[in-house]
């Protein structure tokens, strides 16, 4: 590994981290990480100021991934450690240092990070994620569903073995992150889109 892939590393991470739910609800006089469910993302925004703030952070939290691999790309690095970018910037979305290593659960960068490593995995994992979403209305069960669609789609289309490995490993921590939602969805007491904070 050298410098250069390590600077690269940590710039991702620091993007990653960029708390755009917490700025957003700051703005609005509101701090994020005491309403809802705590979490650091569009969801709990969604829930507690509404669409137009929900959607600005979504796009943004999206953007931090497919950043971070751009940044891997224009710097000449192997895809494989491109990826590894925008795994970096997930870990920094859901573990940021300007949220005493809290943040979201990483639905928005995990989708931008796959949908830069291949567009045809991120799409098919959006339509369904969004399928789910709008038949059931539960947000926590269309992103486990888009993380398992984008393993399911990565594993069976003949990638590279890395590319397999890095989103494999995305999906599991996004499912991993949901842990306490799967936990409400069995209990039957998990919160529907369009239920307040």
């Amino acid at each position: 590994m050298t410098l250069l892939t390590l600077l690269a590393l940590a710039a991702s991470y620091l993007i990653g981290s960029l708390p755009a739910a917490s700025w957003v609800a700051r703005g609005r006089g509101v701090d994020i990480r005491t309403v809802g469910s705590g979490n650091s993302g569009a969801t709990n925004v969604l829930r507690s100021l509404g669409k137009g703030p929900a959607l600005a952070v979504a796009v943004f939290d999206i953007l931090k991934g497919a950043v971070a691999v751009w940044l891997g790309r224009s710097l000449g690095l192997d895809p494989a450690w491109a990826a590894l970018c925008g795994v970096a910037a997930v870990i920094g979305h859901n573990f940021s240092p300007f949220l005493k290593f809290r943040g979201g659960k990483g639905v928005a960068t995990s989708f931008g990070t796959i949908t830069a490593i291949d567009p045809l995995v991120g799409g098919g994992a959006f339509v369904l994620a969004v399928a789910c979403m709008w038949l059931t209305r539960f947000v926590s069960a269309g992103s486990i569903l888009g993380a398992v669609t984008a393993a399911i789609l990565v594993a069976s289309l003949g990638r590279p073995l890395w590319m397999v490995g890095v989103i494999v490993g995305l999906a599991a921590l996004l499912v991993w992150q949901h842990r306490d939602n799967v936990r409400r969805l069995q209990a039957g007491n998990e919160r529907r889109l369009g239920d307040k904070g």
